[in-house]
């Protein structure tokens, strides 16, 4: 569901949906229940409700911060994968200069055809949360082979060629790596606890009675403002391939990468 609305609205509606609908709902909640229950405007169960509120949010606001956190940090993690693989096959494709004009063309003939594989056919597969290696597993198994099959004639050589072979495994590592976070989502348990918090959180401002009906909208408005950002945060950053802000390919196109774009 998420890969969805990441995939099909921007950042801006999702915030309009989430924030305003979430404050919009509270609200009206709010002055549906004061219309009820008019006693509840004298404040009568404050006590017992602000310690009530007060604990729940205590215990919600670190269940989010810690979610939040989580998210992010694999976002931080996915981008360095990201630009970790793209600067091997960069050197890979500096070294292959070392190498005979045969095996040279080999291999930059594989790199480039890597680089579009990731970009233009895993990245839109990663976007859609349905990773798979076939595309890219034809040209990394090229550039092994082309590697496989040559021997160094002399020291240099030796030295680029040791070089490209490993820089050519932290490619394969990477790119699993990357596929992995394509993969992952928040578990059940913590969406359940995210989400399901603010459905007990916000109603339980409902309860707080104050005496003047706009000080009391702008509380609960406040509060489900607040839960409704932090709902969107979780939400824009459980995928790190998906929406306004995901993980750009660009380090593909970079540097000494750039030269497989050149048409």
């Amino acid at each position: 569901m998420s890969l969805w609305l990441l995939n099909h609205f921007s950042t801006f509606t999702l915030a309009v949906i989430t924030v305003g609908g979430t404050v919009v709902l509270a609200v009206a909640g709010s002055v549906l229940l004061r219309r009820r229950y008019p006693s509840l405007a004298q404040g009568e169960h404050n006590d017992m409700v602000g310690v009530t509120l007060g604990m729940f949010g205590a215990i919600y606001g670190i269940i989010l911060a810690f979610v939040i956190v989580t998210l992010w940090t694999q976002v931080e993690q996915t981008q360095t994968i990201v630009a970790s693989e793209a600067t091997d096959a960069a050197l890979i494709a500096r070294d292959a200069a070392a190498f005979p004009p045969p095996v040279h063309a080999r291999l930059d003939s594989a790199m480039s055809g890597y680089v579009h594989a990731v970009v233009e056919d895993q990245w839109p597969r990663m976007r859609e949360g349905n990773p798979s290696y076939g595309a890219t597993e034809t040209h990394l198994r090229a550039a092994y082979q082309a590697l496989q099959a040559y021997d160094p004639k002399d020291e240099r050589e030796q030295v680029f060629y040791e070089q490209a072979v490993g820089h050519l495994d932290d490619v394969a590592t990477q790119r699993r790596a990357r596929i992995t976070m394509a993969r992952q989502e928040l578990p059940a348990l913590l969406q359940v606890l995210a989400f399901g918090g603010a459905l007990v959180l916000v109603p339980l401002t409902f309860l707080y009675g104050l005496r003047e009906r706009r000080v009391q909208m702008l509380f609960v408005a406040s509060v489900a403002a607040l839960v409704g950002f932090s709902l969107l945060l979780v939400v824009v950053l459980d995928r790190p391939f998906a929406g306004d802000l995901d993980v750009s390919p660009a380090p593909y196109r970079e540097g000494a990468l750039a030269q497989y774009w050149v048409k």
